[in-house]
């Protein structure tokens, strides 16, 4: 069984405290070619792309200017440990084991515009690029375009090594939209989080949905969870499975919402 997630835009670029093992992203040579392509971008053109500010494109295009190969320990932090968004803090990849860190590495993969597909230990460098960002390339107009069935490829590739091979879908739309479900070899099982106020419907609240992801995806590395049944065992911070709203191919989880104080 495999989870995928989506990428954060805020990043936690502190140095790991601890040594761990890293690798290089899978598609690392697709990925260059697209760091080219990021490196000559103007600040006005990064602006008008992702809809930002003038500082934050000018943050941007001094990172894409600093992209520095090949990534080592000493230029690159590892994925899971950098993005730094709701779903990382539900995650908290700095505060797991190094035998958490290196099960997740072949059970948690991260959906990326810039590298494609993102092992939890693959080395980053600081950047921004999201999936729905319509950055034409050679290979078409958009980074969808530019993916194209490498990333569902490279799913299937990981999948095979699976006994249970099952897609777990814990990203957003925007990032899923560059996996193809027809051409996996796996079913896709989609997790949703639900919370409701009190009088109200149970609904998706976007940034308790983004945390309870990360508390997902913690949940299947610290209990090594390998099969689409053990899913239903999580019950963290008050979530618990909804048998009667769930589908063969979505489990729902429910609490009640309890604002921040």
């Amino acid at each position: 069984m495999l989870a995928v997630l989506s990428p954060a835009k805020s990043l936690n670029l502190e140095p790991v405290a601890r040594e761990v093992p890293v690798t290089e992203p899978m598609l690392m040579k697709d990925a260059s070619s697209l760091m080219r392509t990021a490196r000559g971008l103007t600040q006005k053109k990064i602006r008008e792309l992702m809809g930002i500010s003038p500082d934050l494109a000018k943050l941007n295009y001094d990172r894409y200017r600093n992209f520095e190969l090949p990534f080592t320990i000493d230029n690159a932090l590892p994925s899971a440990l950098t993005f730094n968004g709701d779903v990382y803090r539900g995650l908290s990849a700095r505060t797991l084991a190094d035998d958490d860190l290196v099960w997740a590495q072949d059970h948690v993969a991260i959906l990326s515009g810039m590298f494609g597909v993102l092992r939890p230990m693959d080395l980053v460098q600081p950047h921004r690029m999201e999936m729905g960002t319509k950055l034409e390339t050679r290979r078409g107009k958009n980074l969808y375009d530019f993916w194209g069935d490498k990333v569902t490829k490279r799913l299937s590739s990981m999948l095979a090594e699976h006994e249970a091979p099952t897609l777990v879908n814990l990203a957003s739309q925007e990032y899923f939209k560059v996996v193809r479900p027809k051409k996996l070899n796996a079913p896709v099982l989609t997790c949703e989080f639900h919370d409701w106020k009190k009088g109200t419907e149970p609904n998706v609240i976007s940034f308790c949905a983004k945390y309870a992801r990360g508390l997902m995806a913690r949940h299947l590395i610290e209990e090594r969870v390998d099969d689409p049944e053990g899913l239903k065992d999580f019950a963290v911070e008050r979530y618990r499975f909804v048998p009667e709203q769930s589908t063969g191919d979505r489990l729902v989880f429910g609490r009640p919402f309890v604002p921040a104080t």
